[in-house]
């Protein structure tokens, strides 16, 4: 057969959800200028980080993504059988993700948020409204994995010791960084004409302007929690990304972060779900196509 006649089979809904996760993810590492995060121009704060590793990384964990939309498929509805594959997968993940990028955590809080957000769109299809998917993963979320390590992680150690919601807590109540900053902020950046671009700038923004994020808290304490914040929400206040004063306030948090060393790792985690949360939603042919 002359490779010319050779036709791509359509993808599965398991291949599809898994093509839209690593999307979200190349989408928001490409995303710039973000502030102390890795992006087009950079490494940001980190010394270990780089936009290609960012992409590798990305790239490395489909494999796990479609095998979490597959298990969902298979096992039909949430409860602790579906969780605990959940977190197996996730771990053997992570492993494929440290192997490709030399044992540096890229998106070890992607795998958890991103992972029950395309498990919860695989399980109802049919049902994939933002607030449904969320609700949907935050079910899972809930439910205690038997066989997960017991270690804290960094983020879970900034959490208890401050007091805030961590990447677990943000799962278990449905994401509302997301649904209720991050999402809005994206639609109205869109119907104001931003730009998609300065959309997701100023929804990434709309996260960090409230967010507790653990990342910054480790790197950089309460100091560089508030200086997040208020610098966040000063740029919305001038007119958001796609405006000169916004640009300007958004070059001053940047310098601000990198000088505090406070990279908003939990708040890019949390934008990649609200990029993939987004697709599925919008996605009109993806559910009959891909099946």
């Amino acid at each position: 057969m002359h490779a010319f006649n050779l036709q791509s089979q359509p993808l599965s809904l398991a291949e599809h959800l898994a093509d839209l996760a690593v999307d979200a993810l190349i989408d928001e590492a490409d995303l710039s200028p973000k502030p102390a995060l890795v992006d087009r121009r950079g490494n940001g704060a980190h010394t270990d980080l780089h936009l290609g590793l960012m992409h590798a990384s990305a790239l490395a964990l489909w494999p796990a993504f479609k095998q979490m939309a597959e298990a969902a498929l298979a096992l039909g509805a949430v409860g602790l059988p579906l969780r605990e594959a959940l977190g197996r997968i996730g771990r053997e993940g992570e492993q494929a993700m440290l192997a490709t990028t030399g044992g540096v955590n890229t998106h070890r809080g992607a795998i958890w948020a991103l992972g029950l957000l395309v498990a919860a769109a695989a399980l109802e299809p049919e049902s994939k409204e933002a607030s449904s998917v969320a609700l949907r993963a935050a079910g899972l979320a809930l439910l205690d994995d038997r066989h997960a390590p017991r270690p804290l992680s960094h983020g879970a150690q900034v959490a208890l010791r401050y007091g805030v919601r961590g990447a677990r807590e943000e799962a278990q109540q449905g994401f509302p960084a997301v649904l209720q900053l991050g999402l809005p902020q994206l639609k109205r950046s869109r119907a104001q004409g931003h730009g998609e671009q300065n959309a997701r700038l100023d929804a990434l923004l709309a996260i960090m302007s409230r967010l507790a994020d653990t990342c910054v808290l480790y790197r950089a304490g309460e100091e560089g929690l508030q200086a997040m914040q208020s610098g966040a929400q000063a740029v919305l206040d001038a007119g958001g990304s796609a405006s000169l004063a916004g640009r300007r306030r958004l070059h001053e948090l940047d310098l601000q972060l990198l000088t505090l060393n406070a990279s908003p790792g939990g708040a890019a985690d949390l934008l990649a779900a609200c990029l993939l949360l987004d697709r599925i939603e919008s996605a009109e042919t993806f559910i009959q196509g891909a099946l």
